[in-house]
């Protein structure tokens, strides 16, 4: 699996990725509904980037190992954890969970896949629930 930048559009739009197609495929609602919310601009990218990274990740996914096939495309759990990672900044995060669960919520059915992409994004925010809590406070101590 490639690395992307932290905090890189294309860090932040290969969750979104990620949710696109954990429940196996990717449904003409969920890209009409990337586009209406302007996906690719909130996070930084043109729509030409933004399916790129989708596009890659597909063929990462194809290529990894780690993979589990069954009636979705899973990525194990250090894998998706080390994804996450590389987005810490709050403001992005935030873009990505709302893109996330818009997308998850497009077809009115959450699948295993989709659930365990939200347990692993709930994790990660706990995770950096401390982390984000610090920056704010040493943010308002530089502004005052």
């Amino acid at each position: 699996m490639r690395h992307y930048p932290k905090n890189s559009p294309q860090a932040a739009a290969r969750i979104v990725a990620l949710a696109l197609l954990a429940d196996g495929h990717v449904c003409k609602r969920e890209l009409q509904l990337l586009d209406q919310a302007g996906a690719h601009e909130q996070l930084g990218l043109t729509r030409q980037e933004l399916h790129t990274v989708v596009q890659t990740f597909c063929e990462d996914l194809l290529i990894a190992a780690q993979l589990s096939w069954d009636t979705a495309c899973r990525v194990d759990a250090a894998t998706m954890a080390e994804m996450m990672a590389e987005v810490d900044d709050p403001a992005l995060w935030s873009k990505v969970m709302h893109l996330c669960g818009e997308v998850i919520d497009s077809d009115g059915h959450v699948s295993d896949g989709e659930s365990i992409v939200i347990r692993a994004a709930s994790e990660h925010s706990q995770r950096q629930a401390p982390y984000w809590a610090l920056h704010a406070r040493e943010s308002q101590a530089m502004a005052a």
